[in-house]
């Protein structure tokens, strides 16, 4: 049938040209467009001829099959449609285009000889939704895992992107032929701990067949980990009938509910005023006997954690605290004779520190003073030493011989350095 149909077109198109002949055809050219369309999309394949002299037009698929000459349909494809024909255009348009309709065009123009030109028509493979596997739920802190993102169906190759939260980070990528199109791969090697806990990791594709609905795939990883506790107190410095709150601050997955409160080592002893509402403890008009160790206690099936709070009353204030800042003395009263007068030169710059600086004045005299009375006492001290100890040189040196001699009278005389006035020292006695 198909067969038929061509052989009818082609007589019809060599009877044409033998009844305009071979002349005025000169200058006559097709021109056409390469295009590019998406899979499952619509294209529009046009042919021009700017000078004909109603020459016919015909479309051709990559197969070399008669789409339409002029406005006579060929080929039996509903997804195959006239637009317009004229003697200067012929436009098809073709709909939920496939992989299977990319190739070469063709349109010709009967003349002698016929003349042609040639479209390619480009398809885009849209690639399907991202699906990431590897996600083990929940996985345990410390725990190594890799994460796969695949896409299949593109053409040309796809890109896949990953995300954690909003931060863009590195996958290795692999790219696989599937026929006319790729099956891309992203890999993503991590090491789990309880910062991963809740956090969303993204697979984006990227490619323009999907430049106004991107596709992507989101997971949210679950990391279990061992609890951690902190006490938080409410006051700083605890006294004696104040209200106190102590928060066990727990942090695990599973959440590590309830908490236990312990005093000492022990159970709290007094639950009258000591209350445990959730992770907190409330112990209300404190006094002496409160002091002691405090023990918040946590656990899950991966751990547990305790932490420490020494509790330490002190005594109440009995005495209200001084102004921070003292009164000022009264000023005492200034006798009419002592005021100042206005006209007196020296009261029209008061300044309000001189108080303040006499006073530092005084005491710098008084420091200067002191240290030179220290100083000429040690001066004192320092004369009277050497003079007793020359004193005593001088008496030892005139004695020196003394000892040796028989009587007075030779003492005196051979005494050092008084040979010459022998005479003057004896002494007679009547």
């Amino acid at each position: 049938m198909i067969f038929k149909r061509h052989l009818i077109f082609t007589l019809c198109t060599i009877y044409g040209i033998l009844l305009k002949g071979v002349t005025g055809v000169s200058g006559q050219y097709p021109l056409v467009q390469n295009m590019t369309v998406t899979q499952g999309g619509t294209v529009n394949m046009t042919c021009r001829v700017e000078y004909n002299d109603n020459t016919s037009l015909q479309w051709s698929n990559p197969a070399q099959q008669t789409l339409f000459f002029g406005d006579k349909k060929a080929l039996r494809d509903n997804r195959i449609e006239l637009v317009q024909a004229t003697s200067a255009e012929l436009t098809i348009s073709l709909s939920d285009v496939t992989l299977t309709d990319e190739g070469m065009y063709t349109c010709s123009l009967f003349t002698m000889p016929v003349r042609t030109a040639k479209a390619f028509l480009t398809v885009l493979g849209v690639p399907e939704k991202p699906e990431i596997d590897g996600f083990v739920k929940p996985a345990l802190e410390g725990d190594k895992i890799t994460l796969t993102c695949i896409t299949q169906g593109s053409k040309p190759a796809a890109d896949l992107r990953w995300f954690r939260n909003e931060k863009e980070i590195k996958g290795a990528k692999e790219v696989n032929a599937s026929g006319k199109t790729f099956t891309v791969r992203s890999s993503l090697q991590l090491q789990v701990n309880r910062d991963d806990d809740g956090v969303a990791y993204t697979c984006k594709v990227d490619h323009v067949a999907l430049s106004h609905a991107p596709q992507q795939a989101t997971e949210v990883l679950e990391v279990h980990y061992a609890p951690h506790v902190e006490i938080i107190s409410s006051l700083t410095v605890p006294q004696e009938s104040q209200f106190l709150k102590l928060e066990c601050m727990s942090k695990g997955n599973p959440s590590p509910d309830p908490v236990m409160w312990f005093k000492d080592g022990a159970e709290l002893p007094d639950l009258e005023r000591m209350v445990v509402e959730g992770r907190e403890l409330t112990i209300t008009s404190l006094n002496k006997t409160d002091n002691g160790t405090y023990r918040c206690e946590a656990r899950n099936h991966l751990g547990v954690s305790r932490d420490d709070y020494v509790l330490y009353v002190y005594d109440a204030p009995t005495t209200l605290p001084p102004p921070s800042t003292s009164p000022l003395p009264p000023t005492p009263p200034v006798s009419s004779a002592l005021r100042p007068r206005a006209s007196d030169p020296t009261v029209t710059g008061t300044d309000p520190n001189a108080l303040g600086q006499h006073g530092t004045d005084h005491a710098l005299i008084g420091g200067v003073v002191a240290v030179v009375v220290f100083v000429t006492l040690c001066l004192i001290i320092v004369l009277g030493r050497y003079l007793a100890r020359h004193k005593g040189t001088y008496l030892t040196n005139e004695a020196k011989g003394a000892d040796d001699a028989p009587d007075a009278d030779t003492a005196i005389i051979n005494a050092e350095g008084n040979h010459a006035h022998t005479e003057e020292k004896k002494e007679y006695f009547i």
